[in-house]
């Protein structure tokens, strides 16, 4: 289902933990990461596709959930030709999409990266929630960041983070200061069904 302008209508989901960390999963059998996203079917609205990407990728329901935001608007990007398939090419142009801020409400072993047989991820973790974009296909990166600033100003007050939205955009090192504060060592993880953790997707 394309508009008239060649996009597909879309949806990303950026799920947040209690401690404002967002999933982040490395697609399956490569070395990209990102979040759960997903086409919106005809007759769907974009929260439904919500819901049922969030179910098919991530294997949660909507009572593990609560929706603290979406952006306001469509948030494009184009695809290059070469990751489009021939017989698409001149018609497919990209993707538009609403990105929704999620808070996960319920315990982490709801998580189940094989609640379908086709899975999108096969590892999994808790980042900042200013990702490394570098780690993102290059083609994603510029909604990422609009997603992300975007829905930044709906995190809690007291989250230091919030101050490097002032400045309008991410800086890299932002994010590598907020990933030394992680506190790798002292964290536990529970990891899902089918799930694997990798402490630094910038070293896959």
């Amino acid at each position: 289902m394309l508009d008239r302008e060649g996009f597909r209508p879309n949806v990303g989901i950026i799920l947040l933990n209690q401690k404002n960390q967002v999933f982040w999963g490395k697609r399956i059998r490569s070395h990209s990461w990102q979040f759960p996203q997903g086409g919106i079917d005809r007759g769907e609205t974009p929260e439904q596709a919500m819901y049922r990407e969030l179910h098919e990728e991530v294997g949660l329901l909507p009572e593990h959930v609560a929706i603290v935001a979406r952006t306001r608007d469509w948030l494009r990007y184009e695809v290059p030709d070469r990751f489009i398939r021939r017989d698409a090419r001149g018609h497919y142009k990209g993707q538009k999409q609403i990105w929704y801020l999620l808070r996960l409400v319920a315990q982490d072993w709801h998580l189940n990266l094989r609640a379908t047989s086709h899975p999108e991820f096969d590892a999994w973790r808790w980042h900042d929630y200013w990702v490394p974009l570098d780690v993102v296909v290059e083609f994603k990166r510029g909604v990422y960041e609009m997603a992300l600033t975007e829905l930044a100003r709906y995190l809690p007050r007291n989250d230091n983070r919030n101050r490097y939205l002032r400045g309008g955009v991410r800086h890299r090192n932002a994010d590598e200061q907020l990933h030394g504060q992680t506190g790798q060592g002292n964290m536990t993880i529970e990891l899902p069904p089918g799930g694997s953790f990798d402490p630094d997707p910038q070293h896959t």
